[in-house]
């Protein structure tokens, strides 16, 4: 138990280069997909402080508030997260929710754009 407690320590405090260099290794190597690292990606952007927000690489959509046609709001997050009716009802009623986590800006800056034609407000940090 300590061993694993101290590698997850380790990971905890890689940098985002340092991640970045550890989703390589684990794509080419054995032929793990890099999406897998997109969680120890923000806990380390939100550890490192001040050099990673420089060059911020990945985005978090908010929705702020569905608008006046929620319903169409419900189908369009169903559809771009993956979740079910039920849970994409949940995340658009509990406004302001994060839709996605960790994304490349341009993937963050398309969903917005697609939920804002839609009518929700939209909040990328």
């Amino acid at each position: 138990m300590a061993d694993l407690k101290a590698f997850a320590d380790q990971l905890v405090g890689l940098t985002v280069k340092e991640v970045n260099e550890l989703a390589e290794i684990l794509k080419e190597e054995h032929g793990i997909e890099p999406a897998a690292a997109a969680a120890p990606v923000m806990v380390a952007g939100a550890a490192g402080g001040g050099e990673e927000a420089a060059e911020k690489d990945s985005f978090d959509v908010i929705l702020k508030s569905p608008g006046g046609a929620k319903l169409a709001i419900v189908k369009l997050v169903k559809e771009l997260t993956g979740l079910g009716l039920k849970e994409a009802k949940e995340l658009v009623d509990g406004a302001p929710k994060a839709i996605k986590e960790g994304v490349a800006k341009d993937e963050a800056e398309g969903l917005k754009k697609q939920l804002e034609e839609a009518g929700a407000e939209v909040e990328l940090k």
